[in-house]
This record gives structure tokens, sequence and C-alpha cells, in this order.
């Protein structure tokens, strides 16, 4: 059964692990390898990834004491990262994450929640009626990115 907790810093190993192998692995279809390489390479920032554990509200998946999801807020509302082990995809993992987020989100007197994603995500967004604000570019080190806006009302 899926856990969901609060992540601590003692998890920063297990989601930056994650982080790369799931940009790795399932990203291909829509980014360049370059791309793909200077996205992941995010995993190898230990010092920004123990602030956002430790400053944002940061939730963590487990299945059997493994974490198999993670996700995110910055800003009260804006859902800054949702990622799902590349093994464990289309098992509810994400959506059971992203429930938590938009309740915390609700609960903490927003009205919205919002996020950029890449196009590899937007399927799934639209899933949950998440609506595309904009598209626009990301630059991640040397690298562009097609990338949407999205928001929900909630």
């Amino acid at each position: 059964m899926i856990e969901i907790r609060e992540a601590q810093i003692d998890d920063l190993s297990e989601i930056t692990s994650l982080f790369r192998e799931t940009i790795l692995n399932l990203n291909s279809k829509h980014y360049t390898e370059n791309q793909i390489l200077a996205w992941a390479s995010g995993a190898d920032n230990t010092k920004k990834w123990t602030t956002r554990i430790t400053k944002n509200y940061f939730i963590v998946a487990e299945l059997h004491d493994q974490i198999v999801g993670f996700a995110y807020l910055t800003q009260g509302n804006y859902l800054e990262g949702l990622y799902v082990h590349k093994d464990h995809k289309r098992q509810g993992i994400g959506a059971k994450l992203l429930r938590v987020m938009e309740s915390y989100v609700m609960m903490t007197g927003y009205k919205e929640i919002k996020s950029d994603i890449p196009k590899t995500a937007l399927t799934f967004f639209d899933d949950y009626y998440y609506e595309v604000e904009k598209k626009q570019l990301k630059q991640i080190k040397s690298e562009m990115f097609d990338n949407y806006l999205i928001y929900k009302i909630l």
C-alpha cells in the first residue's frame, strides 16, 4: 500500500536518484539527449534539494519502505515538481500525490494551483482537469525546453 508522508533530509539521496532516473528514462520522446542530460543534472545540486525539502511542503510516496514518488510546493500554491519512479508509472501514485497537494493548497487558503510542466506530463494533468495558461520556453543550463504553464481552480 502506498504511504504518503512529509519528506525528511534523510530521503535526499533517494529523491535525487528518483529525479534523475525518471528524467533519463521517460522524456526521450519529447526532448533531445542534451536537453535530458541538462535537466537530469539538477539532481547534482544537493544544496538546492536540501532547501527544497526543508523549506517547502515536500511529500514522498513510499511502497515497501522505498520512495516511489515525490511532489513539492513553493509559494504556497505552485506545484514545483511531481515525479514518479519509472518502474511505478500508471499505478495511481502520481494521482495520489496530486490529490494531497491540491488538498493542502485548499487548506492553506488558495483557490488555484499552478505548475510549469514538460510536454511529457500534459496528458496526465489534462486527465485531472488542468488548463494550459500558456506555452513557454524554459532554460536549464544552455538548453531551451518547450514547457507549459498550467493551472486548476480548486
